[in-house]
């Protein structure tokens, strides 16, 4: 059993508003919840349509077996689970699950979150685009000490306001689902295009962090880039003769390899990163469950993503930065 730890997440606002964020005051599955409007009930269908489940990654299986019966009992159709961290990883894994969502004709979300004291069990709906949920939108939620307590609220809840219609339900909850926010190919090498095709750079809208990443670039990359505003869309990166955009994810190492492919059949307690405090390589283990950024570059046409020959990732966007900066130049033997 994992020991019960918050897990940080980029700004939601910011997120929801912008192109990826390189950078952001970070928040717990709480506050950002906790953006949304929690007192204004369930969603209209939650006993007639299928609902998915994320969960904080400390609860046990028995905890999720409990939930599941719970919603069944209630009449609500949690056909997947995954863990909460996943959902905000990185803008292409959410517009990933919102694909999945829609695939799987799913309508609502449920997240049971848990702190050293508490649960908190939130019901809200899938808002149909890309960012899954908008702030400020209706969600009903209850918390309590004790899992089953929490759920019984959602059931005696539901059974007074709609009429369950969901009734092959599934007995025990389905997780180890794949999500795959990799559109085009993937590449455990970089990019030789690189060399001769500009990069687009996306602000974070927050005029501190765009300066340091600004400077970072100019003082570190020697090749064609620019720096784009947040809101612009990859068509849009395009049209500006930008063949490549950065990107970044942001959750817990174990749960970014997972995401973007790696080979993760062996269980591993701690990830062993390459990183470049200066021009020199290091190694550095990093515990799996600790909240890393790993940067990657992307094709914007045909979305092949390049992440380098070795895992890079760090545990501050700038240093995470710096190593795939500095990895491409000594793989690609690019001087200053």
């Amino acid at each position: 059993m994992h020991r019960p730890t918050r897990v940080l997440f980029f700004s939601f606002i910011i997120f929801l508003l912008s192109a990826p964020a390189v950078a952001q005051r970070v928040v717990t599955p709480k506050e950002w919840i906790e953006q949304l409007n929690l007192k204004a009930g369930l969603p209209a269908k939650l006993l007639s349509t299928r609902s998915v489940v994320f969960y904080d990654y400390s609860l046990t299986e028995k905890n999720l077996l409990d939930v599941q019966q719970m919603l069944q009992r209630t009449g609500v159709d949690a056909v997947a689970y995954f863990e909460l961290d996943m959902l905000m990883a990185s803008k292409d894994v959410t517009k990933a699950f919102a694909d999945y969502f829609a695939k799987r004709e799913m309508t609502n979300i449920v997240f049971v979150e848990r702190d050293e004291t508490n649960y908190r069990v939130t019901v809200t709906a899938y808002n149909e685009k890309e960012n899954v949920v908008d702030p400020g939108q209706g969600a009903w939620s209850e918390s309590n000490s004790v899992l089953l307590e929490a759920m019984k609220a959602l059931y005696r809840t539901a059974a007074t306001q709609q009429k369950k219609q969901n009734l092959l339900i599934n007995d025990t909850p389905e997780t180890g689902l794949a999500i795959n926010p990799i559109l085009g190919k993937r590449n455990e090498f970089y990019a030789p295009d690189l060399k001769v095709d500009p990069l687009a750079v996306q602000k974070t809208g927050d005029e501190a962090i765009d300066k340091e990443l600004e400077a970072i670039f100019t003082a570190n990359y020697p090749l064609k880039f620019k720096m784009a505003e947040p809101n612009l869309t990859e068509k849009e990166l395009r049209k500006q003769g930008l063949l490549y955009v950065l990107c970044v994810v942001h959750t817990r190492g174990a749960v970014a390899k997972e995401l973007l492919g790696y080979d993760m059949s062996k269980s591993e307690s701690a990830l062993v990163s390459v990183t470049y405090p200066e021009t020199t390589q290091q190694l550095k283990n990093i515990p799996s469950n600790t909240t890393i950024f790993k940067f990657y570059f992307k094709h914007i046409d045909s979305g092949n993503a390049f992440f380098g020959t070795k895992w890079d990732a760090d545990i501050t966007w700038q240093q995470a930065l710096l190593n795939q900066i500095r990895g491409m130049k000594a793989e690609l033997r690019i001087n200053n």
